[in-house]
């Protein structure tokens, strides 16, 4: 099998997609705040409830769309395991972190997927590793560690390993996806509401076999919906556009604007305190992403 071009397509196409694809990023700005609203519904009942709404509503605008759409959802089956893999275990762990460690340090960790797209773009694309690349990947390991170290060091309760781990796990997870997902650039993106409708009977069953249900308050509902209709709905069709059709260097270094946003928004909300050795992170990581794809914006030129 050949691989990939990862190169820079022509202008029109792929600077039209990548922009689609700074959709799905502000969206995602909105997936770590959602989640804590939803504080007390297990994981795997939010994930197959979010995707529900998803799914549903996907089905209701390729509806109207025509029949023609649906007819799409003709694909290969590791066209299909694919997405449900990248999909599903980046929203398990996701949503696992998040009910397990600190919502904004483990978002903060769950967001080094956009620093690792660029470097695993890089060697898919057949091209070694520059300085710049490495720097930028350090330095996105030293803002984890400080995250990591803050949840130890502030607090008297023990640090939430497996809630740490599942946040760079679904990293890994959703990097790879990405940089995957270029294979099936042909691929019309429509399928991806086929997906959410296959992730949230696969979260039900894990629902069913390993929690507890619990009914959702008014304000929880109104989280589940909104988490549905975008970061967990509308987002994935223009991600899947983007990586297929767009720079994914360049998504990489847009894609570390939503954790930006994210942290503003938990801190603003008061889900999260504006310390500066929360801060200190932050920047160390989007200054890590910004050095890394400085060099894979000027080789894709």
């Amino acid at each position: 099998m050949t691989t990939p071009n990862l190169s820079i397509a022509p202008l029109g196409t792929s600077a039209g997609a990548t922009l689609i694809g700074v959709i799905a990023v502000f969206l995602w700005a909105c997936l770590a705040l959602l989640t804590t609203l939803t504080a007390g519904i297990p994981s795997f009942q939010l994930l197959a409830s979010s995707f529900a709404v998803a799914f549903v509503a996907s089905l209701c605008v390729l509806g109207l769309r025509g029949a023609g759409e649906f007819a799409k959802w003709r694909q290969p089956w590791y066209v299909w395991a694919t997405s449900f893999a990248g999909i599903f275990g980046y929203h398990a762990l996701y949503f696992f972190a998040l009910k397990t460690a600190p919502a904004a340090e483990a978002s903060l960790i769950a967001y080094l997927w956009p620093l690792l797209i660029v470097l695993l773009s890089s060697v898919t694309s057949g091209e070694s590793l520059h300085k710049r690349q490495l720097l930028g990947a350090l330095l996105g390991l030293v803002g984890t560690a400080l995250i990591m170290y803050r949840s130890s060091s502030e607090t008297r309760v023990p640090m939430p390993v497996f809630g740490y781990a599942a946040a760079f796990a679904c990293a890994w997870v959703w990097s790879s996806y990405s940089v995957v997902n270029r294979r099936f650039s042909k691929v019309p993106s429509s399928i991806i509401g086929g997906v959410c409708g296959l992730v949230a009977v696969a979260g039900l069953l894990c629902h069913l076999l390993f929690e507890n249900t619990v009914h959702p308050a008014a304000e929880q509902w109104a989280a589940i919906v909104a988490l549905g209709l975008g970061p967990v709905g509308l987002a994935f069709f223009a991600w899947d556009h983007a990586t297929k059709h767009g720079n994914l260097a360049m998504l990489g270094a847009l894609s570390y604007l939503a954790p930006l946003f994210s942290t503003a928004l938990l801190i603003v909300v008061g889900q999260s305190d504006a310390s500066p050795i929360l801060l200190a992170p932050a920047v160390l990581i989007i200054l890590g992403a910004v050095i890394a794809t400085s060099r894979a914006r000027k080789t894709s030129d």
